[in-house]
């Protein structure tokens, strides 16, 4: 089994280094995170134990670069900050599991044998249909190669949408993932805040892709229909 350790501390990476060396690993060192990206992307690793803080790249960056490269090893991303915020910030990036520093190295060894086990498989960090894509992480949303603006409530309809492909939703099924128990299932708000959504990825781009099933809810299509077509559909 051969690790990756990326890690800037020479006496933190000298120690995980004999240490996992002991356990019986093959244990490779990169200090930067340009030099991270680089080996991770170029070697076969079966896990990658990455320090968040890093010159050049931070892990997070690394961690967004690698998996966007399709490289699916297991991270386990080490930090000194023990935010809740900065802990879902690296696992929204595409990291498998995260750890405090200070931490014991029983237990990052465990958690390197429990991630190995599970193995390599592809989990994408964007969301995207067509040429809609949406990134949790940075909470941004483009169209193509435009950026769109969305308010945090837009910003959640949208990953529900994303979320459920080509699914018909109904209104209660939107309410129940957007919105608290507080609304009604008779609100028209998920109608209001549908509009609002397609006022902002469809209406600008002469698209329509987030479709109308009457009497039941809403789906988001594979591929967006031009505006153009939907009008000609409807005349005829």
């Amino acid at each position: 089994m051969r690790l990756l350790i990326v890690e800037d501390e020479v006496r933190m990476a000298a120690l995980l280094k004999r240490g996992l060396e002991e356990d019986g690993y093959v244990v490779d060192i990169a200090r930067t995170g340009p030099e991270a990206l680089w080996r991770a992307t170029e070697f076969p690793y079966d896990a990658v134990v990455l320090d968040r803080m890093l010159p050049g790249l931070d892990g997070v960056e690394v961690c967004r670069e690698l998996r966007a490269g399709r490289r699916w090893m297991p991270i386990l991303m080490l930090t000194a900050r023990n935010s809740v915020n900065d802990r879902v910030v690296g696992l929204d990036a595409g990291a498998d599991d995260y750890l405090t520093k200070p931490f014991s190295f029983v237990e990052l060894s465990a958690r390197l044998r429990a991630l190995i086990r599970r193995g390599s498989s592809e989990r994408a960090t964007d969301l995207a249909l067509a040429d809609l894509r949406l990134d949790p992480a940075t909470r941004r949303v483009w169209r193509g190669d435009v950026e769109v603006e969305l308010s945090v409530k837009e910003f959640a309809l949208l990953e529900v949408f994303l979320r459920n492909p080509d699914q018909v939703l109904t209104r209660v099924q939107i309410l129940e993932n957007v919105w608290d128990f507080g609304y009604e299932a008779g609100s028209n708000v998920v109608d209001q805040y549908v509009l609002y959504l397609r006022r902002k990825i469809d209406r600008p781009f002469g698209v329509r892709q987030l479709e109308t099933v009457r009497g039941v809810g809403y789906r988001l299509l594979p591929q967006p229909v031009s505006e153009a077509a939907v009008s000609q559909a409807g005349e005829r």
